[in-house]
């Protein structure tokens, strides 16, 4: 049964990187703000970045010889855009309950994918 799962998670996985990457092409502005205003340069550089990092890793996922690698690179970029998520909740903590709680909720969020990309990489060949 395990081996069935296997390929099922990190096509998800993938999958939801390959959006997520292909989304700060299609709309960058929604990520340079996400972007803490302490790092040197031009939002859209870090955007950019990240956005061919997750569409990179998920390329990885779904190749089975090269899942293990990807997986281990999602766990450092998710880990990488961490204190995004927490310039966010910093960021938003005046607007309205709903967007705080967005931003609250991305916090622990981050760590499910953290685990769930780990669990990929001990699992793959």
């Amino acid at each position: 049964m395990s081996k069935s799962i296997k390929p099922i998670s990190a096509y998800l996985l993938a999958t939801f990187l390959g959006v997520a990457g292909v989304s700060h092409f299609a709309v960058p502005d929604q990520f340079n703000a996400l972007i803490p205003k302490w790092l040197p340069g031009d939002p859209s550089l870090y955007t950019y970045i990240s956005g061919l990092a997750e569409i990179a890793i998920a390329i990885g996922l779904f190749n089975l010889k090269t899942r293990k690698r990807a997986a281990w690179g999602a766990v450092v970029l998710f880990i990488a855009v961490y204190p995004g998520n927490l310039y966010m909740a910093y960021d938003w903590r005046d607007r309205e309950l709903g967007q705080q709680l967005v931003a609250y909720g991305r916090l622990p969020f981050q760590f499910l994918l953290i685990w769930w990309a780990i669990t990929i990489s001990r699992k793959a060949n």
